[in-house]
């Protein structure tokens, strides 16, 4: 089975993900990443090759950062560790400091016992599939064994979180004194660095979530648990709330009666924002499969070009970069605002999203309702072969949902690339059209797609 998944290395820390695992990727890593024009040439003019290294707060990040600075060194390679840092913070820092490539360790919104191992190339973009073919073979060959003087130097990156939070700060269109803002930090990797950003951006700021110890990341809070926020919102009667996940690559908020508003809005709110602004490239979003109709509807009524893509967000960065367009995320709440980053921000989206209520003096609420959020009904249809979902009577059927919802509505098949497993989703108008619609068509995929 393939070590890399859609983002990075990840698995159950000291169960598949090792710290030989991590050891001997950093090494292959250091021998791939450490070939290439620009790499021989730094060598030829006498300079060492950099990495950056950062963590999240879970407790098994100490011992896989150690693992990896070791085998990044071991390799000749000089290891800038910066701690705990967001992975966008990473990102930032590799192209900041012109680093040859960074390592990220982190597993995002999953809970304290997994972890996972992201590495970035040089200016902080995401490996392509190729080269991480690349690593992946090379980790069954022979390594960079230096000695003396050429082994690489473990430092530690004592302004990187300065350095991430300035450079927040001047990517702001607008101040934002006045408003309060509630943070959920997830006990995550933005506890310190998204609390310092809002603060020094004028806002007043009440934080929950940021007390890490190591085994209570994501749990209970955070972008995948927004009960909490919701409620502290209400509570200290705060404009906005502004949750991330374990590693900060996430923002969603809640208005300030606690509603939900979530990665679809976000980019509704921001695209028209930059559309006024003249900074949204070729009036065009770039968003997956899954994000709502309302937001397509939303963005053809201000006259903006919705780009579709497979569901994650590599597959977002990869037409966003092709394209090179400012905007494109998830519903889930990874916003790629590429003018500041190159991937997803969590800190950054909320800091922009909070500067649009400022700067247009109007309450999340208000700038909410740009988009109707229509009714979507998601149904896992399991045990069915997810290769024949282009059978005849399905498609049949399929298209006569289409046909009844017209505009109103829409369907998406989709199957499952590591399980017998078949996504039926069906938004329609309203809730019981969604429900039954979805309904209807699983009983569809399991007779004809049945094992």
């Amino acid at each position: 089975m393939a070590l890399f998944g859609t983002d990075g290395v990840r698995g159950l820390a000291n169960g598949p993900l090792t710290a030989d695992i991590a050891l001997t990727l950093a090494q292959a890593t250091a021998v791939v990443l450490g070939q290439g024009r620009i790499a021989e040439a730094r060598k030829a003019a006498g300079k060492r090759l950099t990495a950056v290294v950062a963590r999240d707060p879970r407790i098994s990040g100490h011992f896989l950062s150690a693992a990896v600075e070791a085998g990044l060194a071991s390799s000749g390679v000089d290891v800038l560790d910066a701690g705990t840092l967001p992975t966008p913070a990473a990102a930032f820092l590799i192209a900041d400091i012109d680093a040859d490539f960074g390592v990220m360790i982190s597993a995002s919104h999953n809970p304290a016992p997994d972890n996972g191992i992201k590495i970035f190339a040089r200016g902080g973009v995401k490996l392509p599939d190729l080269v991480e073919q690349r690593i992946e073979e090379a980790m069954a060959g022979e390594k960079l064994r230096p000695t003396g003087a050429d082994v690489g130097r473990v430092r530690r990156f004592s302004d990187a979180e300065d350095r991430y939070v300035m450079h927040l700060l001047a990517s702001l269109p607008h101040r934002l004194d006045g408003l309060h803002v509630v943070l959920d930090c997830a006990h995550g990797a933005a506890s310190g660095a998204s609390p310092e950003a809002f603060r020094n951006a004028g806002a007043r700021v009440t934080v929950i979530g940021a007390d890490p110890d190591g085994i209570n990341i994501n749990d209970g809070v955070g972008s995948t648990h927004l009960d909490k926020l919701a409620a502290e919102v209400i509570r200290v009667g705060a404009d906005v709330g502004i949750a991330h996940d374990g590693d900060a690559d996430r923002c969603l908020a809640v208005d300030a009666d606690g509603n939900i508003v979530d990665g679809d809005q976000i980019m509704a709110i921001l695209a028209v924002a930059m559309k006024d602004r003249g900074r949204l490239v070729e009036n065009t979003l770039v968003a997956t499969v899954m994000s709502n109709l309302g937001l397509h509807v939303a963005m053809r009524e201000h006259g903006i070009t919705v780009r579709q893509t497979a569901v994650g967000d590599r597959y977002v960065l990869e037409d966003m970069n092709a394209g090179g367009y400012s905007l494109g995320g998830e519903q889930s709440g990874h916003v790629i605002m590429s003018d500041f980053a190159t991937t997803g921000d969590g800190v950054l989206t909320g800091l922009h999203l909070v500067a649009e209520m400022a700067r247009q003096k109007k309450s999340l609420a208000e700038l909410a309702s740009i988009m109707t959020v229509y009714p979507q009904k998601l149904v896992n249809v399991k045990g069915v072969d997810r290769t024949r979902t282009d059978d005849e009577h399905l498609q049949k059927a399929v298209q006569a949902v289409e046909a009844e919802l017209g505009d109103t509505g829409r369907v998406l098949l989709r199957p499952s690339g590591t399980e017998q497993l078949v996504r039926v989703m069906v938004e329609a108008a309203d809730e019981v059209s969604a429900h039954e619609y979805a309904h209807q068509l699983a009983e569809v995929v399991r007779e004809r797609l049945a094992l």
